[in-house]
């Protein structure tokens, strides 16, 4: 069966389009999985903080907090902020060291549309923690 030039770039667009919100799917899966390095991710002692509505989607406020003593013996470790519908979804990842008085940031980010953000938290015992919400983006994130 011969294709011409134009039903190819057609056919190839569709492919990109259909499978484009399955690879990125497949990224954030991969992010998590790597982050929880085989541990599933629980409810709790997190707390993520981000409007529901982004007015302006090029410095959406973030907010993170952790409820953990940061001693020696139980402290969190690390935590990454992932937004799902970004191009490239790990936006972040900070570490923490036992010690730290208050164990929470401020951050801002960027999102290029309506989209789910997800906060993981790892525990020095390795266990992990998730949050996730979603924001509404109201104007173009990437110039528009």
């Amino acid at each position: 069966m011969d294709f011409t030039r134009r039903e190819t770039l057609i056919g190839a667009f569709a492919i990109c389009v259909v499978s484009a919100p399955l690879f990125a799917q497949g990224a954030v899966k991969a992010i998590i999985d790597e982050f929880a390095a085989g541990n599933a991710p629980q409810q709790g002692k997190i707390e993520l903080e981000i409007p529901f509505t982004a007015d302006n989607p090029n410095a959406v406020p973030v907010g993170i907090k952790i409820d953990s003593p940061m001693t020696s013996q139980s402290y969190c470790r690390e935590v990454a902020l992932i937004a799902e519908g970004n191009p490239r979804p790990l936006v972040s990842r900070f570490s923490f060291e036992p010690g730290l008085s208050v164990p929470q940031l401020s951050t801002r980010i960027r999102l290029a549309d309506t989209q789910h953000v997800t906060l993981l938290a790892k525990m020095n015992d390795g266990s992990v923690f998730i949050a996730r919400k979603e924001v509404t983006v109201t104007a173009g994130g990437c110039g528009g």
